[in-house]
């Protein structure tokens, strides 16, 4: 396989869905996918996040962020996703998925399914939220893959908490993978996070 391949191509079909947050997927491509945990963040938190975008649409409307320069997105990202995942590295919240039995639920389902309807890259199960790099196959969109991780470890982890309350975060964060400079950024960061005492498999592109 052409590494190569298997980065975002500006010249093939793009998919843009939205809820809270624009979502980018190109089947057969890399994608860095984050979900936490839904205590993980204080309201203090959230509501700084919720300022700071209002503003941001104030100052620039619904504009498709990709259509603006280059410093202008590194400052979106770095005002949002990074303080987000800064946040969550600090371990904020019951940080459930620390616990042996949480953690293998969530494990076990990124596994399942690999090499059927995605390639797994490196993950990371950390306290409270979870880092994948994933090539979603032709014909299986990336939103239903991490909606059914998640529907599928919610169900079995509340079971073993003994809890009810929904367990996810319902939004996820995801990247499309531009190259491999950023590859192996994605790929450092995840792996990282074995000094924060995450669980970490590092996957290979084969």
């Amino acid at each position: 396989m052409d590494l190569s391949d298997l980065f975002y191509d500006p010249f093939k079909g793009l998919e843009i869905t939205r809820r809270d947050r624009p979502h980018w997927k190109q089947a057969g491509t890399i994608h860095f996918v984050t979900w936490r945990m839904g205590d993980s963040l204080s309201q203090v938190q959230l509501r700084e996040l919720e300022t700071g975008r209002r503003l941001w649409r104030l100052k620039y409307g619904s504009t498709d962020i990709r259509t603006l320069d280059f410093a202008t997105q590194r400052a979106y990202y770095k005002l949002f996703d990074a303080r987000v995942h800064h946040w969550l590295d600090a371990g904020a919240g019951s940080c459930a998925l620390r616990q042996a039995g949480p953690r293998q639920e969530v494990v076990n389902a990124l596994h399942h399914f690999d090499g059927t309807r995605y390639q797994l890259g490196t993950f990371a199960v950390a306290g409270n939220h979870v880092h994948v790099l994933v090539v979603p196959f032709a014909g299986h969109d990336l939103s239903e893959i991490t909606h059914s991780w998640k529907s599928f470890t919610a169900k079995s982890i509340n079971k073993l908490l003994g809890k009810t309350s929904a367990f996810w975060k319902t939004e996820s964060f995801d990247h499309l993978v531009r190259h491999e400079r950023a590859l192996t950024k994605f790929e450092n960061y995840i792996g990282e996070h074995v000094q924060q005492g995450a669980y970490v498999e590092r996957i290979g592109w084969e």
